[in-house]
């Protein structure tokens, strides 16, 4: 029997399948992005069992979202699994909070755990280039706004949020 961690994500890098029993790698990362690896036994976890893997508690405090392939997020319920070895999923999002917030990014609808995201993470999303993209609100009647790398933009705002990317004008000479 092999005992070796199984990292699902260099599983799916490399183009193999996902070995049937664990221990798994996962990637788990917060509101900025910024992820951490967090081993898990079962190859069909719940989210309680991400949550109680990566050290969050109380769970009821905290929602979970899957990265899909395409990049766009979905939330997983405490109770409900994903099968690590089936769907491509290598890497998850947790929030300390109790509801999700919807809103689009270039014609693509995103759910988000937090009540503020930045525009570095607005552009990540988008997988645009940070150095050359920006991002903007778009604004119904008005002049589109720009979102700042740093700003944090605050989604509980009533209604769908609207973002889009696009490069920045430079004056170079």
């Amino acid at each position: 029997m092999n005992d070796e961690i199984e990292d699902v994500k260099d599983a799916i890098r490399s183009g193999r399948d996902v070995r049937e029993h664990g221990p798994y790698l996962i990637q788990v990362g917060n509101d900025q992005l910024e992820y951490r690896p967090v081993k898990l036994e079962d190859p069909v976890p719940t989210g309680r069992q991400i949550l109680e893997a990566a050290g969050y508690r109380p769970i009821e405090e905290h929602v979970v979202f899957q990265v899909l392939l395409s990049g766009l997020l979905e939330e997983l319920r405490p109770d409900e699994t994903t099968d690590l070895r089936t769907r491509g999923v290598e890497a998850f999002l947790i929030f300390r909070s109790d509801r999700s917030f919807r809103f689009e990014l270039d014609g693509r609808i995103f759910e988000w755990g937090g009540t503020r995201i930045s525009g570095l993470t607005l552009k990540k999303l988008a997988a645009v280039d940070l150095a050359t993209y920006g991002v903007w609100l778009e604004v119904h009647r008005g002049e589109d706004q720009r979102i700042g790398d740093q700003e944090l933009f605050d989604l509980s705002r009533p209604g769908v949020e609207r973002f889009f990317t696009g490069i920045v004008e430079t004056t170079e000479g």
